[in-house]
């Protein structure tokens, strides 16, 4: 196509454009141009003032003003920040990225072909999100001013997610319960999350509520009872050896070796003592002692109960004429059993002790509520070779017990020695399932019973028989009435 003559003749001004299609006012595309010549013109300025380190840089490089290529500008574009003329600052980020806002237009347009510019939203490049104002959008006819509703379903809301339909629109689904262990707080979501360890779903599964701890307290009932009867117990058993010291020199005291039933009182009332460290909450202290102690005590327990044992049937056999066994009467085989099962169990503790000690532990996943705070065995082989080696010494002692419960009413003390040794190996055979089968603080309170209930039985067991000839028949308290018993 040929033209006579210059499509622009130079005499043309804005002003005589036709309105509805060129636009007078700043508009966005005029507006980044206004704002890259200006970058331009003041990384130029920059390069050209003599003062500025640029200027001896671009000089040793031989920089000409006139020949210079673009690159060569973005060392000192990236540095550029400037106030334009409607006061907004123009700078770059360190990704060499303009740092602005995004203005978000609504185009009105009228019959006349005329339109408005209605800024709805302004949103810095800092802030993730951004909020359109609804009230001052003009929405076409066409589109009635109603938001366009779910071809199949509206909203899944917490404690549900999304499971798409086959076959159908993507915007088709089915609400889906979250499964046991995981909730859902917002609407729609695609899957379920877990909570965090220390907290458990709500009964709607919409949020996550935070655990509770799980340990036997001294304030509730349970452990209220326990440390009520451990310390009923322990008064009984101080009466029982305050009778014994009061009535030292009786002969049923005598004839039961003064010192091993000392020794054997004593421990018992150690062992219902020991059974309140297993309450409230564990802590470190706590936890090295329990078991150990537990373990320690019991065996000097039952090794006195072995040692009376060996005493009764020695002082039987050592009556017959040129018996071999009077070399053994006396006190230093009772000391010797208690000494030598006494060093075994610490023995075992201390490698225990030593190797893989107990130590406060939580446990957030058995209960879904709650957190166990329990302590950690640190090796549960040690802590069932401590058991194993105390159930060794009770079935002797309830074995050589039952052997000689036969012999003469005057040194039968074998016979409650049995009951009672009957009693304690009943209650730690019971033990084992129940504190396997049972978790968080209803197994302390199974091990709290079985000491408690083992301990009562070797007090009752052997020693009430003795207080109610002591305190309520001491006219059978004669030596003359057990000899002539034998």
């Amino acid at each position: 196509m040929n033209v006579d003559s210059d499509i622009c003749t130079g005499q043309e001004k804005l002003d005589s454009l036709p309105g509805i299609f060129f636009e007078m006012s700043m508009t966005g595309q005029s507006y980044n141009i206004y704002n890259a010549v200006y970058a331009i013109a003041y990384t130029l300025h920059k390069m050209c003032t003599p003062k500025a380190k640029l200027r001896a840089i671009a000089d040793k490089e031989g920089w000409k003003h006139s020949n210079l290529q673009p690159w060569q500008l973005h060392p000192v574009l990236r540095s550029i920040s400037f106030n334009n003329s409607v006061g907004d600052t123009v700078s770059f980020d360190e990704n060499g990225e303009l740092a602005a806002g995004f203005d978000i237009i609504n185009w009105v347009t009228f019959p006349n072909q005329t339109f408005l510019k209605v800024k709805v939203d302004r949103r810095a490049s800092t802030l993730p999100k951004f909020n359109i104002s609804e009230e001052t959008i003009t929405w076409h006819s066409h589109f009635n001013q109603v938001l366009p509703l779910a071809v199949c379903n509206d909203h899944c809301f917490p404690g549900y997610s999304r499971t798409m339909k086959e076959g159908q629109p993507f915007c088709c689904y089915d609400c889906v319960p979250c499964p046991d262990g995981k909730i859902s707080n917002h609407k729609d979501v695609d899957d379920c999350f877990k909570c965090p360890d220390d907290q458990f779903p709500s009964q709607d599964r919409d949020q996550c509520l935070p655990k509770t701890l799980n340990y036997l307290s001294f304030k509730e009932p349970l452990g209220l009872a326990l440390a009520s009867l451990a310390l009923s117990f322990s008064l009984i058993t101080v009466l029982v050896l305050g009778i014994f010291i009061r009535n030292k020199n009786t002969p049923i005291v005598k004839a039961n070796n003064r010192d091993l039933t000392y020794s054997l009182l004593i421990s018992l009332l150690l062992c219902f003592l020991c059974s309140l460290l297993f309450l409230g909450q564990p802590q470190a202290l706590t936890c090295y002692l329990r078991q150990t102690s537990f373990g320690v005590i019991f065996s000097v327990a039952v090794s006195c109960i072995l040692a009376k044992t060996f005493m009764v049937i020695l002082a039987f056999r050592a009556t017959k004429p040129d018996s071999k066994m009077r070399k053994w009467m006396g006190k230093r085989l009772a000391n010797s059993v208690v000494l030598s099962s006494f060093l075994i169990q610490v023995s075992l503790c201390s490698v225990w002790l030593g190797t893989a000690a107990p130590f406060p532990d939580f446990d957030m996943h058995t209960l879904a509520e709650e957190i166990i705070v329990e302590c950690n065995e640190g090796s549960v082989m040690m802590f069932y070779v401590v058991l194993g080696y105390l159930g060794f010494l009770a079935i002797d002692s309830f074995t050589v017990a039952f052997l000689a419960r036969k012999l003469p009413d005057s040194f039968n003390e074998v016979k409650f020695i049995t009951f009672s040794m009957l009693v304690f190996c009943s209650v730690w055979l019971s033990f084992v399932p129940s504190y396997l089968s049972t978790k968080g603080k209803f197994m302390v309170a199974v091990e709290i019973f079985s000491i408690l209930a083992s301990s009562a039985g070797l007090l009752v067991g052997i020693f009430s028989p003795k207080c109610y000839i002591i305190v309520l028949k001491p006219g059978l308290n004669r030596k003359e009435q057990l000899i002539r018993r034998y």
